[in-house]
This record gives C-alpha cells, sequence and structure tokens, in this order.
C-alpha cells in the first residue's frame, strides 16, 4: 500500500450522506477535501474505491494532470450532492433538459464560455423563460465548481448573466381572495353530479378540506408552500397562538403569531389528527408539493398571472399597504437579503405619498385661506 495513504491525517472515511443508500468517499488530501458517491452498498468495495481514488489522485497531482469526468457524470455527481437538501427535487427537474442540451458525453473540461453563450441563445429562442434558463445556468456551474473541487480537470468559464424582466407585483385583492376560497370551499358542489359533501368518500373530503385550509394559511402567514405543506404539530402551540416556523431554504427559525381563522383551523385539525404533521399523505408522510387542486381553483376563480407565490406576496402586500415598513416585513417573511424584500418598496412609498398629502390636507385645514 502506498505511504502516503498510511498517515494518519488522511485516514479513510466512509460514510453515509442524507437520505442516499450508498455509502460515500469522503477525505482531506494535501489540505483539499475530496467527497463522492461510491454508487455501491458494500462498504469493502467503497473503502477499496477510496484507496484507489487517493492514489489515482496523488498520481494526477505529481505528475502534472486532473482526471477526466464528462458533463453528465459532473452534473449527476452534484445532484447527488444535493440529497437531503431542499434544493435536490429542483435540481432534480432541471437536470434531464439541461443534459439533453448539452453534449453531456463530453468531458467538463472541453465545455466553453462559447458554448454556454450558445446554449443561452438556444434555450431562449425555444422559449424558455429566463428564469428557467437561469435555474439550468446555475445547475451547470454548479456542477462545474464542484468537479473542480472534486479535482477534476475543468476549464475557465465565464457564465451569461441573464436579466430578468421586470413585471408588476402581482397580489390578490379582497374579491380575488373570496372568489378563490368560494372555489376551494370543501362543501362546494362542481356539478349537479357531485354528492353532498357527507356522502363523498373520505380521501375526498380529506383533499378538500386540506387544500382549502392551506391556501388560508399561505394567505395569513406569508410562509412558502413547503414550509406549511411540510409543517409538524411540534411547531405549533395552539395556547400562545404561535407557530414556531423553520424555513429551509434560508435556514432560519421566525416565530409567527396566528390569525384567528388560522387558530381556528390548527384547533380543528389538531382534534382530527393525530399523525405528526398537519397535512398529511395517505401514508401519514408529509403533504408535500401537491397543488393540483389549487392551481385548478386559481383557474376557476379566473385569477390570471398567479401562481401558489402569489398568496405570498399577497400577505406581504397587504402587512405594506397597511402600515408595516419593508424592514418589518423582511422579517416577516423571513428574508435574509433586504434586496428580496425591496421588491414591495413602491407599495410602501405610495402609503408614504398617501400620508404626505393628508398630513399638507391637516396643515391646509388649519390655516385659513389667503394667508401665508
Amino acid at each position: 500500500m502506498l505511504p502516503f495513504i498510511m498517515r494518519g491525517s488522511q485516514r479513510m472515511s466512509i460514510v453515509k450522506r442524507g437520505n442516499s443508500k450508498y455509502w460515500y468517499i469522503q477525505f482531506q488530501l494535501n489540505g483539499q477535501t475530496y467527497i463522492k458517491s461510491s454508487r455501491t452498498l458494500n462498504k469493502k468495495a467503497a473503502e477499496q474505491m477510496e484507496v484507489e481514488w487517493k492514489a489515482k489522485i496523488h498520481g494526477e497531482q505529481f505528475l502534472g494532470h486532473r482526471q477526466e469526468i464528462s458533463i453528465r457524470e459532473a452534473i449527476e455527481e452534484f445532484c447527488t450532492s444535493k440529497q437531503g437538501t431542499p434544493h435536490h427535487r429542483t435540481l432534480m427537474y432541471f437536470c434531464r433538459p439541461v443534459l439533453k442540451a448539452l453534449p453531456s458525453h463530453k468531458p467538463i473540461s472541453e465545455l466553453t464560455s462559447h458554448d454556454l453563450e450558445r446554449f443561452k441563445r438556444d434555450r431562449l429562442r425555444d422559449g424558455v423563460s429566463p428564469q428557467t434558463l437561469k435555474h439550468y445556468l446555475n445547475l451547470i456551474r454548479g456542477a462545474w465548481k464542484l468537479a473542480r473541487k472534486l479535482g477534476y480537470r475543468v476549464g475557465d468559464l465565464e457564465f451569461p448573466t441573464v436579466k430578468l424582466p421586470k413585471s408588476a407585483l402581482r397580489y390578490l385583492t379582497h374579491e380575488e381572495e373570496l372568489r378563490l376560497l368560494a372555489c376551494l370551499d370543501p362543501l362546494r358542489v362542481d356539478s349537479k353530479h357531485m354528492p353532498a359533501f357527507d356522502d363523498r368518500p373520505v380521501e375526498q373530503q380529506r383533499n378538500m378540506q386540506d387544500a382549502y385550509d392551506l391556501v388560508v394559511l399561505l394567505l395569513d402567514t406569508g410562509a412558502r408552500y413547503s414550509e406549511i405543506a411540510n409543517i409538524e404539530w411540534s411547531r405549533i402551540h395552539l395556547a400562545s397562538h404561535t407557530i414556531h416556523l423553520w424555513r429551509p431554504k434560508v435556514q432560519n427559525e421566525g416565530i409567527l403569531y396566528m390569525t384567528d381563522r388560522v387558530h381556528a383551523i390548527l384547533t380543528r385539525r389538531a382534534g382530527e389528527n393525530l399523525g405528526k404533521y398537519v397535512f398529511q399523505n395517505r401514508n401519514g408522510g408529509p403533504r408535500g408539493y401537491v397543488v393540483g387542486s389549487i392551481r385548478k381553483a386559481i383557474k376557476k376563480a379566473v385569477l390570471l398571472d398567479c401562481t401558489i407565490h402569489t398568496l405570498r406576496h399577497t400577505h406581504a402586500s397587504r402587512l405594506i399597504q397597511n402600515g408595516l415598513s419593508v424592514y418589518e416585513v423582511r422579517e416577516v417573511l423571513g428574508h435574509t437579503d433586504i434586496k428580496t424584500t425591496m421588491r414591495y418598496a413602491h407599495l410602501e412609498s405610495r402609503q408614504v405619498t398617501s400620508k404626505a398629502r393628508d398630513v399638507i390636507n391637516r396643515l391646509n385645514g388649519e390655516v385659513p385661506a389667503g394667508h401665508d
């Protein structure tokens, strides 16, 4: 065995990560950390792979050249490294179209800035939205950075910028909210063939009630969909009317005070639900991203340009319009960067100019006409 492998500071480390069933190889060599999936369930095989990988890296460093990795392998390795994080599912969703558009069999070292510019041009020509294109490029950038960190050969890349078009902030009016909730009302009868609520299958009753309750919680808390859809009862404190909300996306926690209707909904659900999660799937796990019925209700209510995230915008906009500052709204929404909250700043400016008008009107009423 090679002497450098025997050093105590470079001992073997075969570990399990996140929800992956495979063993991971993780070690430090010459001050640099290396980690990758062994893609095997056999620990001894993974240990042998570590020995071979260390020897190969040592040889590459000594000889002055690095191992190649294909674009496909680099992207798959990056996605695997994000298992167990809130971003993993999103990465997997964007992985397929990116691999289809790129020459994924080629080494990532052959990828050039020109290739990325062409990738951007072609995707926009195909009708891909600027926001989706940003996700594509972020996936490629993440794979490129990880490949470089792991010691693979990569080229110097300059990633193209993508400008997101500015559009009016979409939020629901009070009348639109009423229309949406009417289309989600569990007691509604969508057609003459639809049975009364008590005569419907239990699973259908539960799904309809869940969709309604979830939308009310999103409107009244301003939380992200996943934060409420997957919340555990341990974070609900009915006695103090508080929700201890964990935000996986930004890795912070906030305490939200329940509105009266949120408290009423959670009190009812607490009496009906003995599981771990407030919103459960049929197997007793977290609800997950199940939004089909909500999207149908949005469409039925004729809410144009409206998405699930519009509910969060609605909450923030109402706070601003009723006197809270963008800094206070930042705390409510849990934004880590005030720049994210500044999208609502124009609403605050409208409130300020309205207050300024009221001040001048009051002063004008105190000064007789024709006097300085």
